[in-house]
């Protein structure tokens, strides 16, 4: 492991060099310059990690030099050395952006101490903006595939309410379309793009820990709680909280969660005192809020709440024009997992591809493409490695819909309305057979009947 490197700039050499001593005996590895005009030129040279400098020195002043080396390595953490009842220098230099300053005589247990934490916090800025950057990088919208005209519109009205102060969006759509990148995506658009992003998946944690998770809790507020615990909220101030399948969420804890929309303030778990907070929250579900709302299962006015700025994810087979692009995305990048070669997708697949409904949305096309590329020996995916089901479904729906609308020239919305009252009729009204009969879940299938205002009267059956 390489030692760190730290440069003294200092004009007496005892200094120099019972620091150098010190120094090399914390295995430090140590640089020397006697002037400001050496200092600058050695710190270009070998990149120190840590500079000590010298208020006064025989050709510039101390707090001036600083200024040179923040002008060139912003992030260099610099401690300045002052003479003892002499610090006027160094509480300038501190605002000029020094990390700490010792005085002479040298009090070396401080300096080791001050020397590891800067190095450590410098480390750590270097650390947080790579992350930084990374993320930006994975969540550009050129990142996003959306070929077709209604993803197109999603990624506008995303890039609105990004730029904009809404501190409360909805995202809505059927599991597997993709709301947690979408989510990640607005963040990243944000001004709160250098803050915390926090995401908790509301059916994952049990309901009566729920809350101390999000809120935090005093210590002493259960048996367990042997300290103080921050809770998601806090610990997302100033940057955004995604919370997905809010539906979840019991009555009791949407309560919670409404006063503190309303309010930006709340209190951890056995804690008497209001905290505030300047956070975006973000929320997700693939059931329709207003018809749980309507049936006593979501609070009226959290859902009303939540509606402010809702965004609207379609399902797959909504917009075809994703899916050949998607797929090629995820191929290129199973290429670089699995170390293949594959080149794309053969015509016959790129064809069973289009027919098929993807009731698992995105994420049901990207299993469905890491299983082939597992196995897929050739240089183009064939219908070889294709999930069967996918094969049986696809050919089944295709027939289905040639049977139905082949003499009718139908929109999509009416096409959905009509397949949704045919399995409706075709058993009797039962929804779980007919969603299983669409190949969707029940839940989607509930709230497709709503979306396309379907009435018991429009699949009534009569014997």
């Amino acid at each position: 492991m390489r030692k760190k490197k730290i440069l003294i700039v200092d004009d007496e050499k005892l200094i120099r060099w019972s620091l150098n001593q010190k120094l090399s005996g914390w295995d430090f590895e140590v640089l020397e310059a006697e002037n400001g005009k050496s200092g600058l030129r050695l710190a270009a040279e070998e990149m120190p990690d840590l500079v000590m400098l010298d208020v006064k020195l025989p050709d510039k002043k101390g707090t001036d030099l600083l200024e040179e080396f923040k002008e060139s390595w912003s992030e260099l953490p610099i401690i300045m050395i002052t003479a003892f009842g002499v610090i006027d220098d160094a509480v300038i230099a501190m605002r000029r952006g020094a990390y700490d300053y010792i005085t002479k005589p040298i009090d070396y247990t401080k300096l080791q101490s001050t020397i590891k934490n800067a190095i450590e916090t410098a480390s750590l800025k270097k650390e947080i903006a790579y992350y930084k950057e990374k993320e930006e990088k994975q969540f550009d919208t050129s990142q996003i595939i959306a070929s077709s005209k209604k993803m197109h519109q999603v990624l506008e009205m995303a890039k609105k309410i990004a730029a904009s102060e809404a501190s409360i969006i909805l995202l809505q759509g059927d599991s597997g379309t993709g709301k947690d990148l979408l989510s990640q995506t607005i963040h990243q658009l944000s001004r709160r793009k250098h803050a915390s992003y926090i995401a908790i998946n509301c059916s994952a944690i049990p309901e009566n820990l729920l809350e101390s998770e999000l809120f935090g809790y005093e210590k002493g507020a259960f048996t367990d709680a042997k300290q103080q615990k921050k809770g998601l909220v806090e610990l997302a101030d100033e940057g955004t909280l995604f919370l997905d399948e809010i539906s979840n969420l019991s009555l009791n804890l949407q309560a919670k969660l409404l006063r503190f929309l309303e309010t930006q303030t709340f209190k951890r778990v056995g804690g008497l005192k209001d905290i505030e907070v300047d956070i975006r929250v973000i929320t997700a579900t693939n059931q329709d809020l207003e018809l749980a709302s309507n049936e006593g299962k979501f609070r009226k006015d959290l859902f009303y709440r939540l509606n402010v700025c809702p965004i609207y994810i379609p399902p797959l087979w909504e917009r075809k024009d994703d899916i050949i692009p998607l797929a090629q995305h995820f191929i290129s990048n199973y290429n670089l997992k699995f170390r293949k070669n594959i080149k794309g997708l053969h015509k016959e697949v790129k064809n069973l591809f289009l027919d098929y409904n993807w009731p698992g949305n995105v994420r049901e096309l990207k299993n469905a493409l890491e299983r082939a590329m597992i196995f897929e020996e050739d240089s183009f995916i064939s219908t070889k490695y294709i999930p069967i089901q996918l094969n049986r479904n696809s050919s089944s729906l295709s027939k289905h819909s040639s049977d139905e609308f082949s003499d009718r020239n139908l929109s999509l919305p009416e096409m959905e309305k009509n397949l949704l009252i045919n399995a409706l009729k075709k058993t009797m009204g039962n929804k779980t057979k007919a969603a299983k009969l669409l190949n969707i879940t029940r839940d989607t299938l509930r709230y497709k009947i709503t979306k396309n205002r379907i009435k018991p009267e429009d699949f009534s059956f009569t014997g």
